[in-house]
């Protein structure tokens, strides 16, 4: 189960986080109450969360619905936006207009100034969704991240280039199924929200 976290002021006024650790606003802790009170699937065996504020409070709301702890893990970091973090995207249109483009047009050849790249996102998650596949085979594995990361997890999984990345739509606290089975890979749920209605 991929999880985004609920809703940051950020979030609100279009500023970009990256790994910058910004909390909840008060209707992103609301989401992430609703997310557990109406979760949707029956059971989680263990609850993984990037350690950014914003991913724990939303992973622990989960992992107290099913009496477990949280594991944070700095492989589930969103992408290192360097000198955009904290900036409003009509700031880096008008400061890095090239690649700000590269972004949605050319995420698989965009090097983020002074940031990270979106092959080298998706190659950091995919090694350690791999190893917990494996590490907790049979298990059903919760793992509460952000958008890009996701985004960039459902690609690889999908088969789809990395330059696609912004094509999958991922709201706060929606929620992305993904069965392992051996070499077989399914994708069963995409951008679930319906906890919130």
């Amino acid at each position: 189960l991929l999880i985004r976290h609920g809703q940051t002021e950020w979030n609100i006024t279009g500023r970009y986080q990256g790994q910058s650790d910004v909390e909840l606003s008060e209707d992103g802790k609301e989401q992430a109450r609703q997310l557990a009170k109406n979760f949707a699937y029956g059971n989680v065996d263990v609850v993984y969360s990037s350690p950014l504020k914003r991913a724990m409070f939303t992973a622990k709301a989960v992992a107290d619905k099913f009496g477990l702890e949280v594991i944070p893990e700095e492989s589930f970091k969103e992408i290192n936006f360097g000198d955009w973090e904290g900036c409003h995207y009509t700031e880096i249109q008008d400061r890095w207009p090239e690649e700000f483009n590269l972004l949605f047009n050319g995420a698989d050849v965009l090097q983020i100034p002074g940031g990270e790249s979106f092959p080298k996102l998706q190659k950091r998650a995919m090694k350690k969704i791999h190893e917990l596949v494996e590490k907790h085979e049979g298990k059903t594995i919760g793992i509460v991240a952000h958008g890009a990361i996701i985004r960039a997890i459902l690609t690889a999984v999908l088969g789809m280039p990395v330059k696609n990345v912004w094509k999958i739509r991922q709201d706060n606290t929606a929620v992305n199924l993904v069965r392992f089975d051996g070499d077989m890979v399914n994708v069963e749920l995409m951008n679930s929200t319906f906890h919130l209605e």
